[in-house]
């Protein structure tokens, strides 16, 4: 795992956190159904029907959210890591520059001299 980069680790945590979510509404919309069906008056089953369907509604568009907030978060992730390696190499280069530049001002001063 050290190899791997911490955009896929996001997205597979937010992946596992999505699958999470909805198998827990899957539940609890089966235990709102079992519910409804032995409810004694018609009010009942149609009011647990409505509020399981409600909390699943609910449930789907948490974890919607959920995964695309992890989506965001590891894109960003990459684009910072990305940016970071394109400033490292210019600063590498850039040094390369410098001390090829400076080994050319010494043999000129050699020479001279």
């Amino acid at each position: 795992m050290a190899d791997t980069d911490l955009d896929v680790v996001i997205r597979g945590i937010g992946k596992t956190q999505h699958k999470a979510l909805m198998a827990e509404a899957k539940k609890r919309q089966a235990r709102l159904s079992g519910l409804a069906a032995k409810a004694k008056t018609k009010e009942g089953k149609a009011r647990l029907k409505q509020t399981a369907s409600d909390m699943m509604l609910l449930a789907t568009a948490a974890a919607r959210r959920l995964q695309l907030t992890a989506e965001n978060a590891a894109d960003s992730y990459a684009r910072a890591m990305r940016a970071a390696l394109e400033e490292i190499k210019a600063a590498e280069a850039k040094m390369a520059e410098a001390a090829k530049s400076k080994a050319t001002a010494r043999k000129a001063a050699k020479k001279k001299g």
